[in-house]
């Protein structure tokens, strides 16, 4: 898995998104744009990914589409609708692109010496779509107020909680339990 952060100038939303689609067709990859001030961290989108090929193996997918089943665990919910807050508007937004090799057009995750080469491919092709900027938080993109509206995270889990929020990292760690919950609220 690739990601590339930068900011992205939306003026035709459609159009963007196509671009990305025809990347990931392209190289066979799964390319999911996200607003970057919606995501957690690195590992946010690693679990999101791990969960949704998991889904994706078992035949349990929540959309036909791998970047969108990503993008609905990214968000920690079975609604494509809900889900496409995490997604990016138009006009100037921070976004961080994931990109992940192994994806066969059946949407079925595959392994092979290729892939590491299909996402390179990938993760440039969107380098030219994204103006590359390093974002403020660095590794945390997100505000953590925003993080906590997003993904409904109120003083009483907090309290309930062994998570002391004295740092992104931790905020996090909750944004993970709602993926991981959406795995096993069937």
């Amino acid at each position: 898995m690739e990601l590339i952060e930068g900011y992205a100038q939306v003026d035709d939303l459609d159009a963007f998104l196509d671009a990305l689609t025809d990347v990931g067709e392209e190289h066979g990859c799964v390319v999911q744009a996200f607003d970057a001030r919606a995501i957690a961290g690195r590992a946010h989108l690693e679990h999101a990914l791990r969960t949704a090929r998991r889904a994706i193996e078992r035949g349990e997918a929540i959309a036909r589409d791998p970047a969108v089943e990503v993008l609905c665990y990214a968000a920690g919910t079975r609604q494509i609708d809900e889900a496409l807050s995490l997604g990016v508007g138009e006009g100037r937004t921070p976004v961080v692109v994931l990109v992940a090799g192994g994806f066969e057009d059946d949407a079925k995750p595959a392994t092979g010496s290729g892939e590491d080469a299909a996402e390179r491919a990938a993760a440039t092709a969107v380098r030219e779509l994204v103006e590359p900027a390093e974002l403020e938080r660095g590794a945390a993109y997100a505000n953590p107020d925003r993080l906590r509206s997003v993904f409904e995270i109120g003083d009483a889990e907090i309290a309930a909680t062994d998570v002391a929020l004295d740092g992104e990292s931790d905020l996090e760690t909750l944004v993970r339990e709602r993926i991981a919950l959406l795995a096993v609220e069937r």
